[in-house]
């Protein structure tokens, strides 16, 4: 039922309803029912229509919601699939382009590199497809799904750590936030050299905290300053979640910590 029609309800049923009742008490019932007998019964029958119909309106209200917000999320999946086929085709071009010159110099080994990279780079893109939008209702399962299957396609170790409560993410959040873990841990796949990884997310509903590292080649300050594509994507993603976004060499020795977190929100 739309919202026209409930505020067309709301409107029109209890004046209906009401009003007939005393109608048809004062032109049929008087000889029956005292006044203060129909005026009681009157408030008994006001009280439970009222209960009755605000219950069944608020629940139809409630369902228009839920349909809302799927849909939202769905759009919100859709429009996260277009841009990872930009950029799989953005990287797939420069890669091909890449292995096409090597091919034509006759360095074999390098060109063997990209073939490889191109094939994780399908892999990954077909894993992000292969699930409709409808399933994976619970954000830290996607994610958990996700690493999994990136831990079997790199065998890179992992350890996970995901704390998120129901509401602490938007569709759209979770859009964002899901795509910065996803270019994060493509990076160590690509350029760290890595054995182990970790990720750590904990997220209420006023504030949340990302923290991933490995234990690879580790970050220059030169590179952060130059601001390679993969870190201004994270740091784009970071900005549409207005957190705050640092990425920095690993304290405990060689590798790389990303943070992101928001300290206090208002959904």
């Amino acid at each position: 039922m739309s919202l026209r029609m409930l505020k067309l309800l709301t409107i029109l049923l209890p004046p209906f309803i009401i009003g007939g009742f005393e109608f048809i008490r004062h032109e049929y019932m008087l000889n029956y029912l005292s006044m203060e007998a129909g005026n009681f019964y009157m408030t008994i029958i006001t009280l439970l229509l009222s209960y009755i119909f605000a219950s069944w309106m608020f629940r139809s209200i409630q369902g228009i919601n839920e349909k809302l917000a799927a849909g939202e999320a769905r759009r919100a999946v859709y429009e996260d699939r277009e841009r990872l086929a930009r950029e799989l085709h953005d990287d797939l071009a420069q890669t091909l382009f890449f292995l096409n010159v090597k091919l034509k110099q006759g360095h074999l080994d390098e060109a063997k590199s990209a073939v490889s990279e191109i094939d994780s780079s399908l892999r990954q893109a077909i894993f992000n497809l292969r699930t409709p939008p409808e399933e994976g209702s619970s954000f830290s399962l996607r994610i958990s799904m996700w690493l999994q299957n990136w831990q079997k396609m790199t065998g890179i170790e992992l350890d996970e750590q995901l704390t998120v409560a129901d509401d602490a993410f938007s569709s759209a959040e979770e859009v964002q936030l899901f795509g910065m873990i996803q270019e994060a841990f493509t990076n160590i796949r690509k350029h760290s050299k890595a054995t182990k990884a970790s990720i750590e997310l904990i997220a209420a509903a006023h504030e949340w905290e990302l923290r991933i590292e490995d234990n690879g080649m580790g970050i220059h300050p030169g590179d952060i300053q130059q601001k390679h594509y993969g870190m201004n994507i994270m740091q784009k993603r970071a900005a549409e979640l207005s957190a705050s976004f640092e990425l920095s060499p690993r304290p405990e020795g060689s590798g790389t910590v990303l943070l992101a977190q928001v300290q206090r929100r208002n959904h």
